[in-house]
């Protein structure tokens, strides 16, 4: 196996990236520094746009891809020509909350059908423990005609990129690798450690490597659930959740965690995908499910909140003209997949209120195939009842009082600051009703 290693730097073999979205493009773009990549995705016109040097996540920028070697391509015949393949698609949850195992199936039949001996494949995907060996495997066995531990072998490295932060990046985070022996392990372990400076973490089973990035994420969850509790209580009792906090943090063990939306692929999914496999196994979740409950209830508690401010306004609910600003699931970037804020503009209809959406960040095409939703220009926004600042983004951060009084026409101006980007006595003094998580 050491030799794959040796023949993938001296460019003799090539690496295959399966999945080129915010996790696989970073990644393939930082191998194809070092070794031979071809980057592939089902999506055409993902890769038309790659190929002309135009980066949709923002994750690396325009200027980076149009330099990068990676070899982009739509035609799953061209992994062929890859020895190691890393597959990193992305692994959501249904309706019902049951892992959606539909992506990660795919690629595997995809990459089964163009296997070749002699091959390592490295799963990224987020799966609950034993997806790996008892999914993806006999899949890739029965598409490929190939035994794996003897014409191919297996690993599992998770992803934990965090998009659109430009300080935890793929390089700077230790990864996680391993292997389904002893010699795949090793190899794998070196071919990452070929781009990741912070080094490796090298687990002694593929399960374990499974388990410690579903449980990641899930400790998060249940952190920010709590929070999320706490703003539920203190905004009862009248008192500031964000002053708390800050009071709180000073203790030198205080986790510093805060109320918010929890959207995106890998918090607001991957408790679900442990709490699935320990129901097969017939234990049901009480810690976990019930964070998650929190934490998926509170887009219908602010649109709660933002009605009753109303209310206290003088404002008539049905027909208020409402705005929200923000709509990615988290801020500075575009991505707005599984985003929280969705739930906000269904609970707001129920009561008869169509609000005007902005997001000067957000992938608005994306939103409209997902959501149906249209966004407007920022500028386009006046004569408001109550504006809900819903995301982070730094150039809602910067906003003066000003420039947030435009957006309102007469009376009483209804402010929901979520993420307390604002200066709420500020606010307050200038007679706004100001409300935050």
């Amino acid at each position: 196996m050491l030799d794959l290693y040796e023949k993938l730097v001296k460019k003799e073999e090539k690496l295959s990236l399966v999945g080129l979205g915010y996790v696989g493009m970073p990644i393939a773009v930082a191998f194809a520094r070092k070794i031979n990549v071809i980057g592939f995705d089902l999506n055409e016109e993902k890769i038309e746009m790659y190929q002309n040097g135009i980066d949709p996540t923002h994750e690396v920028g325009n200027e980076i891809i149009s330099r990068t070697a990676v070899e982009f391509t739509a035609d799953e015949t061209k992994l062929r020509e890859a020895k190691f393949h890393i597959v990193a698609v992305p692994t959501p949850v249904n309706d019902d909350h049951t892992p959606d195992l539909i992506p990660v199936e795919g690629a595997s039949r995809i990459l089964g059908r163009n296997l070749t001996k002699g091959s390592v494949v490295v799963f990224e995907s987020t799966v609950y423990p034993g997806v790996t060996e008892d999914v993806c495997v006999p899949i890739l066995e029965r598409e490929s005609g190939l035994k794996c531990g003897v014409d191919f072998k297996i690993g599992y490295s998770p992803e934990r990129i965090n998009p659109g932060d430009k300080v935890h990046r793929l390089e700077t985070i230790t990864k996680i690798v391993s292997g389904m022996d002893e010699e795949t392990l090793d190899c794998v372990a070196k071919v990452y450690e070929l781009v990741v400076d912070a080094g490796v973490h090298r687990a002694e089973s593929i399960k374990v490597a499974e388990a410690a990035k579903v449980i990641e994420n899930s400790q998060r969850d249940i952190n920010i659930a709590f929070m999320n509790e706490l703003s539920i209580i203190f905004n009862k009792m009248g008192i500031d959740t964000k002053s708390v906090l800050e009071a709180a943090g000073t203790k030198w063990n205080f986790l510093k965690f805060y109320p918010g939306l929890v959207g995106g692929h890998c918090i607001g999914v991957d408790p679900y995908y442990l709490t699935y496999k320990a129901e097969m196994l017939g234990y049901h979740s009480q810690i976990i499910l019930s964070g998650r409950r929190i934490n998926d209830d509170m887009g219908k508690y602010v649109a709660e909140n933002c009605v009753k401010n109303l209310i206290a306004a003088d404002k008539s609910v049905r027909g208020a003209k409402v705005a929200i600003l923000g709509f990615t699931f988290k801020e500075n970037c575009p991505d707005t997949r599984n985003t929280k804020i969705i739930d906000i503009v269904n609970e707001l209809r129920e009561y008869g209120i169509q609000p005007v959406i902005a997001d000067p960040q957000a992938d608005a095409d994306e939103a409209k195939r997902l959501y149906g939703v249209e966004f407007v220009e920022i500028d386009a926004i006046r004569g408001m009842d109550a504006v809900i600042l819903a995301v982070a983004h730094t150039e809602f951060s910067s906003f003066t009082m000003d420039r947030v009084d435009a957006f309102y026409g007469s009376g009483k101006k209804v402010l929901l600051d979520l993420k307390g980007l604002l200066n709420r006595r500020e606010y307050e003094t200038a007679g706004y009703r100001y409300w935050r998580l």
